[in-house]
Formats: C-alpha cells, sequence, structure tokens
C-alpha cells in the first residue's frame, strides 16, 4: 500500500509519458532503416553461435556444450505508463519475455537505465523496485547495470538464460498446414498513445497494464509441456514475441523464413476477427491514436499484407499496432492445436486460432 500510495503520489507530479516522444515499443527504430543496416553486416562465423541476427530472432543463442547453450537478449524503451513502479515492471517483462519466445529459462540480468539529471531520484527508485519486483518474479537475478545521464527517460535490461541447443524455438521453420496461435490481446499501441492524449479509459488502461506486465512464463511452460508430451512429432515449429513491428511484422519474418538452413519461405492467411482486442482498442484506433511505429510498420509491411475489402481501416491498424511485453505467436502441426490450446487453458494463458500457414504465395500474408 506504500508503494501505490508513494507511485501515485509520484505519477500526479510527472506524467512520464509526456516526457516521451513516443511510448514502450513504439520507440523503436524504423524496421525499414533497422533491416537496411543489418542486410550489409557479415554473417556470422563462429560455429558456436546457433542463432544471431540474421533473421530477426527474438534472441540469439551461443553454444556452450553439447546439451547447454546461453540465450542472450537486450530490451529498454521510454515510459509506456505514467506510474515509475509499473513501467519498471513493464520493461522487465518485456525484457525477459525474448528468452521465454526461444523456449530459454531466465538467469541473470542488467540494468539499462538513462535518466534526465534533474529527473527526481524517487521516481527513478520507484522505476529500478518495480523492475527488481518482476525480475524476482521471474526468478532472474539483477546482478548489475549501467546508467547515462539522458534526457528521455529509458529503462530496460540485458538478459541472459540458458537453454537446451537441441530445443531451440525459432521466429523461422513454420510449415504449410500449420495453425498459428497467438497469445494475449492487441491494443497496447494505440491505448498507450491515448494515455498520452489524456483520452485513454480507465478500463482500457488497466487491461493493458494488466497484460503488458504479465510474463510470458506460463506461455513458455505451456509450450514445453508440449514438447516433452511429444517428442517425437515435434510440433512445434515456430514462436516469436509479438513487440514493437507489430502482428504483421513479426508475422512477415516467420514468414521469410531462412533458405539458407533450409527453412523456406511461406504465407499466411490470418483472420483478424479470430484476435482478442483490449478494451477500447478499436475506438482508440478508430480515433486516430497511431502512432509514428504504427505508421513505420504499415509503410514497412504494407507491400506484402493484402487485406480483404471486408476489413474494417480500425482493425488494420490494429495489426501494425507496436506492442509491448505482447503475446506469443506460434506455427504449430495442426494436429497439436487443440492440445497445446488446452495446455494453455491449464497454465491459465489465453490463446486462440488466428490463421493458418500455406504455400508461399502473393501476398506473403492474407489477412481475412
Amino acid at each position: 500500500m506504500v508503494r501505490e500510495q508513494r507511485g501515485e503520489f509520484l505519477a500526479a507530479q510527472v506524467k512520464l509519458t509526456s516526457m516521451a516522444k513516443a511510448a514502450g515499443c513504439a520507440a523503436k527504430l524504423n524496421p525499414a532503416t533497422l533491416e537496411a543496416v543489418l542486410r550489409k553486416l557479415p554473417r556470422q562465423t563462429d560455429p558456436n553461435v546457433l542463432v544471431g541476427f540474421d533473421t530477426n530472432d527474438d534472441a540469439g543463442i551461443y553454444l556452450i556444450s553439447e546439451n547447454l547453450a546461453l540465450v542472450q537478449t537486450v530490451d529498454f524503451f521510454t515510459p509506456i505508463v505514467d506510474d515509475p513502479f509499473l513501467f519498471g515492471q513493464i520493461a522487465a517483462a518485456n525484457s525477459l519475455s525474448d528468452v521465454y519466445a526461444m523456449g530459454g529459462r531466465p538467469i541473470s540480468s542488467l540494468s539499462i537505465v538513462g535518466f534526465p539529471e534533474k529527473g527526481d531520484p524517487e521516481i527513478l527508485e520507484q522505476i529500478i523496485r518495480g523492475g527488481l519486483a518482476k525480475m524476482n518474479e521471474a526468478k532472474c537475478s539483477v546482478i548489475g547495470g549501467h546508467s547515462i545521464r539522458n534526457e528521455d527517460m529509458l529503462f530496460g535490461y540485458a538478459v541472459t538464460g540458458t537453454i537446451n541447443p537441441q530445443r531451440v524455438w525459432r521466429n523461422v521453420g513454420a510449415k504449410p498446414g500449420d495453425v498459428l496461435l497467438f497469445t494475449k490481446p492487441l491494443g497496447t499501441g494505440v491505448i498507450t498513445t491515448a494515455l498520452k492524449k489524456d483520452r485513454a479509459s480507465a478500463e482500457s488502461l488497466a487491461a493493458a497494464i494488466s497484460a503488458m506486465s504479465t510474463l510470458n512464463a506460463a506461455a513458455s511452460a505451456a509450450l514445453q509441456e508440449i514438447e516433452e508430451k511429444e517428442q517425437a512429432a515435434k510440433p512445434i515449429h515456430a514462436v516469436t514475441d509479438v513487440t514493437g513491428f507489430s502482428l504483421l511484422g513479426h508475422a512477415r519474418e516467420m514468414a521469410l523464413g531462412d533458405p539458407t538452413r533450409g527453412l523456406e519461405p511461406v504465407s499466411f492467411e490470418i483472420d483478424h476477427a479470430s484476435f482478442s482486442y483490449f478494451p477500447g482498442a478499436v475506438e482508440a484506433a478508430r480515433d486516430g491514436h497511431l502512432s509514428a511505429g504504427l505508421k513505420n510498420n504499415r509503410a514497412f509491411v504494407g507491400e506484402c499484407a493484402e487485406f480483404d475489402p471486408s476489413v474494417l481501416s480500425e482493425y488494420q491498424d490494429l495489426l501494425f499496432d507496436p506492442q509491448t511485453s505482447g503475446g506469443f505467436l506460434v506455427a504449430i502441426a495442426p494436429d497439436h492445436a487443440d492440445s497445446t490450446l488446452a495446455a494453455f487453458n491449464r497454465h491459465g494463458v489465453s490463446a486462440r486460432r488466428v490463421g493458418r500457414v500455406i504455400p508461399k504465395s502473393a501476398p506473403l500474408i492474407k489477412v481475412l
């Protein structure tokens, strides 16, 4: 109660979201800019690099021994909510998500802090305290960090986890016939953009904060349960967590595959009506609360995606909406879709069928 009262007092003093030009994962670099730069870089030659930056995977994998590899990621962003403690929690959950999406177990982390030189130290304490609380929940030790003076407030973590190198989930590998499953609702970007304009309802904001601060640990555990049970079938073909590049942006990465490793491109058919959307998200999109990140995603992915004329513009926007600490997009063998949905349910994770994988065709992604 003391923490909550202090957090509310600080939030009343300083509106954190007003200090950021873009909130949360919507602050990511334009995906077109990032891809153009990464494409020019040399491929990894160290044979112990099992997963590098070549396919924009969620995290990197480095082999240590036959049965052990490190999974590593880094993620930080600007304030997405006004309460500093909640901002810290969301930043931590978002940073941990990449490890869970690869099938790893987070073990240690380093904090990354950018804070105004004249900022209130008590706000900084609440941010760090919120992050630490979420890291403790994940049983991931915070063992250090680095901070700089910066007018744009920034917070996040570099996270290290462990993983069996024979059981890595990648964002490529989807096969024709696979069912696409998705966890968590969509719409954090439009809701938090509305918040910056004081137009987000209490219900919308509460739902989005609850989802953004929820670890993807349970979703990962559900998939691991299926993997253990169906080891011979290997039904989990691709997994990614949906964050700043939007549902369609991450779907594009998944569909492109990795031909250099025999993972051929595929196409997706996605049903926009199958998704769950946060309360007020459709209205926020309809009212034009669209971030610069959303517009960048649309410009980058637009030529790869085709919408059926029946798909209203607000739903199109929501599929391009940058998500923060978003859900998992999973490509799974069709015979195992129902059992996987049941496993998600047992672990308290809401998941839905949202589409299917088909042989490569044009467009790369068809939204119905």
